[in-house]
């Protein structure tokens, strides 16, 4: 019997990783009358949701974009708000992802957020780094082209140096210098909120990702409604590139002309 992956077609199959676009916080706020930042503080209950069902469904990994690159030309008490929100957040959750068995992973342009936040996430990523059950990655200050530009400048000095020969130059080994090196790619791309597009998160790494999105606004998304979004992902034919009789005849054979993670930690660049 083929092994229940999330490369696998169908079957009940768990994605290894999820990614969402938490989406709909001052939405949600605005149709009860309410201030935004009553949207925020709500969302985060939905996180706490969220975190727990993977770790009871088996999701290994679960990136959040909680701050993107763009969401600086909010207004600045909308900011700041989100910046005291993420601080207490961390305080009051890290805790409990700790006890779970997850562990914390931030990624991002961190340099323009407050000290103090900074010392935080670095503080919790160390107190959660010895556990296995799930990484939650929260993606703050981060932007899919930020991602890739990065990565580019890495590899652009590498070549200068000698370090690296561009014609040696993979998808693996630009893939392993960008902010979610060692992890799987996305096998599930979640977007509440109504919205249907990708908004500049994990551009790359979602190239194969099945996508999903749901008018439900991010404080409404809670534990049964990312519960339907797992089922509904293992309902779906991840081909790859073959055909719907080559999946069905091959089963779990069929996972041999998968393409690799190039974020798969043994396939990952030895140089710097």
């Amino acid at each position: 019997m083929a092994e229940n992956t999330s490369e696998q077609a169908g079957a009940g199959a768990v994605p290894r990783h999820v990614a969402i676009i938490m989406d709909g916080n001052g939405r949600w706020a605005r149709a009860r009358h309410l201030p935004r930042g009553a949207g925020h503080r709500a969302g985060v209950k939905s996180v706490r949701a969220v975190v727990e069902e993977s770790i009871r469904q088996g999701v290994q990994v679960l990136t959040l974009f909680a701050f993107s690159s763009e969401n600086w030309r909010r207004p600045r008490p909308e900011v700041d708000f989100l910046m005291q929100l993420f601080l207490t957040a961390l305080r009051s959750e890290v805790k409990k992802l700790k006890e779970n068995g997850g562990r914390l992973r931030v990624i991002g342009d961190l340099g323009a957020f407050p000290e103090r936040l900074r010392l935080e996430i670095a503080e919790a990523e160390v107190a959660t780094a010895a556990n296995t059950k799930l990484t939650l990655q929260i993606a703050a200050n981060y932007g899919g082209r930020w991602d890739l530009t990065e990565a580019t400048r890495r590899i652009a000095q590498a070549a200068a140096t000698g370090q690296l020969d561009p014609a040696t130059l993979t998808e693996a080994s630009l893939a392993s210098q960008l902010a979610t090196a060692g992890l799987p790619d996305p096998d599930l791309f979640i977007r509440t909120g109504g919205e249907r597009r990708l908004s500049n998160f994990l551009l790359w790494q979602s190239a194969y990702a099945e996508l999903y999105f749901t008018d439900l606004m991010w404080p409404d998304f809670g534990a049964a409604a990312y519960a339907e979004a797992l089922a509904d992902f293992g309902r779906r034919q991840r081909r790859f590139g073959q055909t719907s009789e080559q999946v069905m005849g091959q089963g779990a054979q069929a996972l041999d002309s998968a393409p690799e993670s190039p974020h798969d930690p043994d396939r990952v660049s030895s140089w710097p």
